[in-house]
């Protein structure tokens, strides 16, 4: 991004009246980003350990609990250390690298939520070609095809800002460099990014979104046509998880992007529940409603417990 006063960092503001609520928010932050960090590892180390678990359903919540680690990864640190520290200045460098890599983790969480739509769709309604169509060199494949067209497409985005000019100011009101504050600060330049803008929000947003409705009429026709409570059941369970996560997600992210900009407080509630809540819950709801999960948690937790008896005992 140029500007036009040779301003070279930006000043970023998360919270107002901050230092007097300063130990509280940096507590919150600090539960906040342990506990994502603790349960995502967690479901990350069980998938793996976990033989059973070596399915693409488990492949792809695997890479969902990946994606949530980063969201919280890339912005809340840099958010502690402001607070802690009280320096809010940050670099163009610091600011964009943020940006990058926010972008692509949030490009991939909306192919993978899309991509966990499709395996709901071909276990539910073919199941008898699951293994084919999802095999596992096609599991690495589409795995390695999201994170390449997420960080690719991220690239593209940041670079369409670097032709945008600064003129207003360099105060960012939020609690991270993010997409929405810094388009509030440019003046000139606007129209090309806006132009990949849409074609990015097109192909990466909308297209998965109408995809994955696509799949749940469909899933959803097949459901309703079983004889069985039993199967009704066990159909819907396996899909409970994944709709409330993706219900979840786009509410936020909707909330976030889409809502008129005339108020920085909610901006913030918006992004803190958007980047910090959700991938704090998403582990959670995928642990509770889906019972392989939660077994082999259990069981990895129990180990862990009786290996640390163990070794105090010897």
């Amino acid at each position: 991004m140029k500007n036009e006063t040779a301003i070279n960092f930006f000043y970023i503001v998360p919270f107002s009246g901050e230092a007097k609520n300063k130990p509280i928010i940096s507590t919150f932050f600090c539960l906040i980003y342990l506990i994502g960090v603790l349960v995502n590892f967690s479901i990350i180390t069980v998938i793996c350990l976990e033989v059973q678990l070596h399915k693409p359903m488990y492949l792809f919540i695997c890479n969902l609990s990946i994606v949530d680690m980063f969201f919280t990864s890339i912005t809340v640190p840099k958010l502690l250390h402001m607070l802690f520290s009280g320096n809010h200045i940050v670099s163009f460098s610091q600011c964009y690298t943020q940006l990058y890599f926010f972008l692509a983790v949030g490009i991939a969480e909306e192919i993978l939520l899309f991509i966990m739509a499709y395996d709901r769709y071909v276990a539910i309604c073919i199941p008898l070609h699951y293994h084919q169509i999802l095999s596992q060199r096609n599991c690495i494949l589409i795995t390695f095809g999201i994170w390449a067209a997420a960080f690719l497409n991220s690239l593209v985005l940041v670079e369409s800002t670097l032709n945008m000019t600064s003129c207003h100011s360099n105060i960012i009101h939020q609690i991270f460099c993010d997409m929405k504050s810094l388009t509030r600060i440019i003046c000139t330049g606007k129209t090309m990014f806006f132009v990949i803008m849409g074609i990015e929000t097109l192909i990466f947003s909308l297209v998965p979104v109408l995809g994955t409705c696509i799949s749940y009429v469909k899933i959803f026709k097949i459901i309703f046509k079983m004889k069985s409570k039993e199967s009704r059941r066990k159909a819907f369970s396996t899909c409970s998880s994944h709709l409330t996560v993706m219900s979840i997600y786009y509410g936020s992210c909707l909330a976030e992007y889409l809502m008129p900009a005339y108020s920085d407080f909610l901006d913030v509630i918006f992004n803190v529940v958007y980047i910090n809540i959700i991938p704090m819950v998403n582990p959670i709801i995928y642990s509770l409603q889906n019972a392989n999960v939660q077994s082999a948690l259990l069981r990895f937790i129990k180990e862990m417990f009786f290996l640390k008896i163990n070794s105090h005992l010897n």
